[in-house]
C-alpha cells in the first residue's frame, strides 16, 4: 500500500517539478517552512523513491538533435527471452531516449532523437535493423512539439 503524503510533501514535490535547481532555503520559502524540515522531507522523499533523480532538460535544437521520431516496433514473436533481449539492446542505443512496452498492433514505442533524416535512416538500418527479433517498424515524424510537461499531475 502506498504511503499517504501530506500537503507539505506534495507541495515540495510540485515545487521541485517546476524547478529542481532550488536551494533548500528557496524551497523552504516556497512551502512556508524552515530549511531543516524541508531538507529532511526532501531526503525522505528521495529515499522512498518519490523523487527518482534530478536532471537538466536540454534544448535539442541547440545540440543539433532537432529530428524527433516516434518509432513503433513489432517483434516477430514475443516471449520473455525475446522481450528481455530487445530491452537490453535498446538500453545501449543512444538515439533512443525513451522506450515503452505497449499493447495493440505494436510491441514497443521508441522516442528517437536524430540530427536529420539521414542520421535517422542510418539508425534504422544499422541499429534497429540489426535486431534479429524485429518484424516491422513504423515511424511517425514530429512536425512540431505542441506541449512538453515533464512533471506529473499531483
Amino acid at each position: 500500500m502506498a504511503e499517504i503524503l501530506d500537503e507539505t510533501d506534495l507541495q515540495i514535490l510540485k515545487t521541485l517539478q517546476k524547478n529542481a535547481k532550488l536551494t533548500t532555503k528557496e524551497l523552504a520559502e516556497a512551502v512556508h517552512l524552515t530549511p531543516t524540515p524541508v531538507f529532511e522531507r526532501q531526503k525522505r522523499l528521495e529515499k522512498k523513491g518519490y523523487i527518482k533523480k534530478y536532471v537538466a532538460i536540454l534544448n535539442p535544437d541547440k545540440l543539433n538533435q532537432s529530428l524527433l521520431v516516434f518509432c513503433k516496433v513489432k517483434l516477430k514473436q514475443i516471449n520473455h527471452e525475446i522481450a528481455d533481449a530487445f530491452v537490453r539492446r535498446i538500453q545501449f542505443i543512444p538515439e533512443v531516449t525513451e522506450c515503452y512496452n505497449t499493447s495493440g498492433a505494436y510491441d514497443y514505442l521508441l522516442k528517437v532523437r536524430a540530427r536529420d533524416m539521414k542520421q535517422y535512416q542510418e539508425f534504422v538500418l544499422n541499429k534497429l535493423g540489426e535486431i534479429e527479433s524485429l518484424a516491422s517498424i513504423e515511424s511517425t515524424f514530429v512536425m512540431s512539439e505542441v506541449k512538453q510537461n515533464y512533471g506529473i499531475n499531483i
